[in-house]
């Protein structure tokens, strides 16, 4: 599983814990999200999102 952090804000979605509160279960791959998704944090769109390498 991955992590990916919005670049406006550093909010940080990890596929491992999905976001419930927006109906994402965990175990969301970054890939299944939908692309009207937006950062709950700023309200960014999924493209201002970038894998986090650990």
């Amino acid at each position: 599983m991955k992590k990916y952090m919005c670049v406006v804000c550093g909010y940080v979605y990890d596929e491992e814990a999905g976001w419930p509160d927006d109906g994402i279960a965990p175990g969301t791959l970054w890939k299944d999200v939908l692309e009207t998704w937006v950062c709950p944090e700023c309200g960014a769109g999924k493209s201002d999102f970038e894998m986090l390498e650990i």
